[in-house]
């Protein structure tokens, strides 16, 4: 199901970039202290990328994730990536040790791939949200009424409809 979940809001972003002109991808929004939907795809795809870079070593260090700008820049790459991640989506889970710098101290503490992935996921629906912020100022563009919006709050909905 955390697969399937993934793979749903991946579809959700591809979608997305279908509908935004390269403009509008890397365009400032001031809703959003200036961000770009680029940029916030970018936070989405690294992190996945990070992830999946961490895998067989069992190390995860986030903040040493590539910061390619091309991502924040160009659609077409950003899909591409997002292709990427779909396909290296591992459905083993296994042992991972997530590495961090806080006020100069570096820790390290035991977490596991399907943690980081749930992780991911709601990184994903964060960033959907601000996504859909910035979207939603453009003319003839729709959001799913669902993007960004966590899933507990969906199953929730739909137990107050019946």
């Amino acid at each position: 199901m955390l697969l399937k979940s993934i793979r749903h809001s991946l579809d959700e972003l591809l979608g997305l970039l279908d509908q935004v002109s390269a403009q509008e991808y890397s365009k400032s929004c001031d809703t959003l202290s200036n961000a770009t939907i680029g940029e916030n795809i970018q936070q989405i795809i690294e992190r996945f990328q990070c992830l999946e870079n961490g895998y067989d070593s069992g190390i995860l260090n986030y903040s040493n994730r590539e910061r390619n700008n091309q991502i924040q820049t160009e659609t077409e790459f950003a899909k591409h990536c997002i292709a990427e991640i779909k396909t290296g989506l591992k459905s083993e889970n296994r042992v991972l040790y997530l590495e961090q710098v806080i006020s100069g101290l570096a820790i390290r503490i035991q977490s596991s791939y399907y943690r980081e992935l749930l992780y991911n996921l709601e990184h994903c629906v964060h960033h959907q949200a601000l996504i859909k912020v910035a979207v939603l100022q453009f003319e003839n563009k729709a959001a799913d009424e669902n993007s960004g919006v966590a899933h507990s709050t969906i199953e929730y909905r739909k137990q107050c409809v019946q």
